[in-house]
């Protein structure tokens, strides 16, 4: 038998089998009750007809096991004689969460926030809800987010806020307190490219109002104002981050730009932009390490109204609320989580943390970075009571201890994990 005719032979035998290699003959959804499972076909990659891809299927459940409206996501093939099935197993969460914060005002007085989120309405993955918040003032908000509204790609936010506040003004001579109100009607267009990247594209307009209170007073800073803005923003963020209920593992980076017109001069119109980058690894069996480094700057005028604010709730537990203001910011919190105890769907979780951070004074330069007097440190312990099967159902409460100059100390309450 001569060469060719063994070659001959040898590509018959690979063209029959390739001919007769099997394909994905059926899809099938399994363990979800509320969610419609054209919903969740419509976010696969995988397609019956083509060939078994083990990564598309991963990918599939990475994506799956984010949405606010599943715990957990596993997959099974099984080979039929006509090909293979693929069966995508969903274990789903409830998802019509109330919520309930409680804190203490500037004025170290009584308040709260309270809400109603439905996070899968009509089972196809869209969140509506609502807050009122009693903070010395009524506040309210409203909010619809349909991410996949238009197809597996595209979809649309729209965001109704009416926010009223006492809010320090830090002056040279002093503090002041000023009664703030912002009004706003924001809408924004959501876009996945792929798995790990996405934006959000929109306009805000909006209404601020500042009323002055007590305390100090300056030359050149009003005692009230009303001013109607109009703000564009952009927000990107690459998510690769892969969950396994309580554990999360992974890199995600979300970057927010917004550029703010204003009608007044005593507020003219400015840029500001941040970038989140968050690392999660996950520690034996039990542990979790998470980190969030936060940088950001904005235009930097000498102002008394600058936007980035050091705040108990936002950025350094322990230090208080909104205790100072810049035009820059670096924060960096870390913290080591531990599963205490694990009994069907409750979940005790400890945590110890770092919180850290400095900022730029308005009008100043990069240097302030560095000045002891912008730079705080705040080391603490924490608890987190968790649910396994309702969506964000943390209760967190943590307690912050400063340890550079004039330190405070204090408990951290709220609803989700810090970040």
């Amino acid at each position: 038998m001569n060469f060719h005719r063994i070659l001959y032979i040898v590509f018959f035998i690979t063209c029959i089998s390739f001919g007769q290699e099997k394909v994905i003959s059926e899809i099938r959804i399994q363990g979800n009750n509320k969610t419609k499972t054209a919903s969740i076909l419509k976010l696969t990659t995988i397609k019956k007809g083509n060939a078994l891809d083990s990564l598309q299927i991963e990918k599939d459940i990475k994506r799956l096991k984010r949405l606010p409206s599943i715990a957990h996501a596993y997959y099974q093939v099984n080979t039929k004689e006509e090909g293979y099935e693929v069966v995508y197993g969903i274990e789903e969460n409830f998802t019509i969460i109330p919520s309930v914060n409680v804190y203490t005002t500037n004025n170290d007085e009584f308040a709260f926030r309270l809400g109603l989120y439905e996070f899968n309405l009509m089972g196809r993955n869209i969140t509506l809800g609502a807050i009122y918040q009693n903070d010395i003032y009524s506040s309210y908000e409203a909010n619809l987010r349909a991410p996949f509204l238009f197809g597996k790609n595209l979809g649309i936010a729209l965001n109704y806020s009416n926010l009223t506040t006492q809010e320090p003004v830090f002056l040279e001579n002093g503090t002041a307190d000023y009664k703030y109100n912002n009004t706003s009607y924001e809408i924004l267009g959501l876009y996945q490219f792929n798995l790990q990247n996405r934006i959000e594209l929109g306009i805000n307009y909006f209404n601020e109002e500042y009323t002055y209170k007590t305390g100090a007073t300056a030359d050149g800073v009003p005692l009230d104002f009303d001013v109607n803005k109009l703000l564009y923003k952009l927000i990107h963020e690459y998510d690769n981050l892969d969950y396994d209920y309580q554990y999360v593992s992974g890199f995600k980076s979300v970057f927010n730009m917004q550029y703010v017109i204003s009608t007044e001069d005593i507020l003219p119109d400015f840029i500001i932009g941040w970038n989140d980058f968050l690392y999660y690894k996950r520690i034996g069996k039990k542990g979790n390490w998470a980190s969030r480094l936060r940088l950001g700057l904005a235009t930097n005028d000498d102002s008394p109204f600058a936007p980035f604010a050091v705040d108990n709730n936002l950025n350094i537990r322990g230090v208080g609320n909104t205790i100072d203001r810049g035009t820059g910011v670096i924060v960096l919190n870390t913290e080591y989580r531990h599963t205490i105890y694990e009994k069907d769907w409750f979940v005790l979780q400890s945590n110890v943390f770092v919180d850290g951070g400095s900022w730029r004074n308005p009008g100043g330069d990069f240097g302030d970075f560095g000045e002891s007097q912008n730079f705080r440190i705040y080391p603490g312990v924490g608890l987190r009571f968790m649910h396994k099967r309702i969506f964000n159902a943390i209760f967190r409460i943590d307690y912050g201890h400063g340890i550079t100059e004039n330190a405070t100390n204090g408990f951290v309450f709220g609803i989700g994990q810090y970040f």
